[in-house]
């Protein structure tokens, strides 16, 4: 029976520890240029919203591990518009042997991975981004050695990263804050189905002060994604006192860490200077999605 990644909950703890180990060693494997697990195999790549970390990572990741991948940008497949999303899952899935997209409507993912004979990899959706907090996990277990009840402070918009930290605090003990302005929280289902789980300390807080105290790791995103630019303007002046400065990361009292999943608009959601400091793991974060998601594809591929 093939398996998806649509969500970080399609795992559970046991298997996201594996996972961890698994990616480290894979890591290695790939760098030495001795582990082909994917010759002969193919993987399809739709681009509904445009990335470069998403398809360089993807691709390259593929190819490093023997196979081979086709990259299907918004002018080849129009899907939910041009075509049916069905039609594309089981064309797709009579030509490739995984898929991964990136799609704005989070509907979209979950129709193509139910009509797909093959395994569908969520690359990004309006809600939630699993890929990217796998990558994350993968970074903060490299630095700490550890992931079990570590704080976790996000700064900015409850957007699709929360919702994918959220998940994995179902079912991994953690301490995560949400520290957003007030209206732009986190879907509260989202949040309900963290906080039932009963493992995690789940926190939606407006204060800038308390929120970040004994932050193990501050994360931030840009406060206007994708189809949110015309909100732009508006948003810099709602969010300004959410900007990850000197000041908030030295006032969590602990050797915290800074993470942000990128792109980023520097001296906006975060100074160059936090950017550019020793407590900075944003590039690691990078460079993992490459290494998280070839962990992710071997997984699928061998269960499949």
């Amino acid at each position: 029976m093939k398996k998806d990644f649509i969500h970080i909950t399609d795992f559970d703890q046991k298997e996201i520890y594996e996972f961890l180990d698994f990616a480290i060693d894979l890591k290695k494997r790939v760098k030495n240029n001795d582990y082909m697990p994917f010759s002969g195999k193919s993987l399809a790549m739709i681009f509904a919203k445009p990335s470069a970390r998403t398809r360089v990572s993807f691709e390259t990741g593929f190819y490093q591990l023997g196979g081979h991948a086709l990259y299907l940008g918004p002018n080849d497949i129009g899907i939910g518009k041009r075509e049916a999303v069905k039609d594309i899952a089981r064309v797709l899935s009579r030509y490739n042997d995984i898929i991964m997209a990136r799609l704005f409507n989070h509907k979209h993912i979950i129709e193509l991975a139910q009509n797909s004979s093959v395994p569908v990899i969520n690359g990004l959706t309006d809600y939630n981004h699993p890929c990217q907090i796998m990558a994350d996990i993968l970074t903060i277990y490299e630095h700490r050695k550890n992931i079990d009840s570590i704080k976790i402070v996000y700064v900015g918009d409850g957007n699709n990263i929360v919702h994918s930290w959220l998940r994995l605090a179902s079912i991994i003990p953690l301490h995560f804050t949400c520290l957003c302005p007030e209206g732009y929280g986190p879907d509260k289902e989202t949040v309900k189905l963290a906080q039932e789980s009963s493992i995690s300390t789940i926190e939606i807080t407006h204060d800038t002060v308390s929120g970040v105290n004994g932050a193990d790791v501050i994360y931030t995103d840009v406060w206007a994604s994708m189809g949110q630019k015309d909100e732009a303007e508006s948003r810099s002046k709602i969010f300004s006192n959410f900007q990850v400065n000197s000041k908030m990361m030295e006032s969590t009292n602990k050797d915290t860490l800074f993470m942000h999943c990128l792109p980023a608009e520097r001296d906006r959601e975060v100074t160059d200077e936090v950017m550019e400091s020793s407590n900075s793991i944003v590039f690691d974060q990078a460079e993992n999605r490459m290494h998280a998601q070839n962990a992710l594809m071997v997984k699928i591929l061998n269960e499949s």
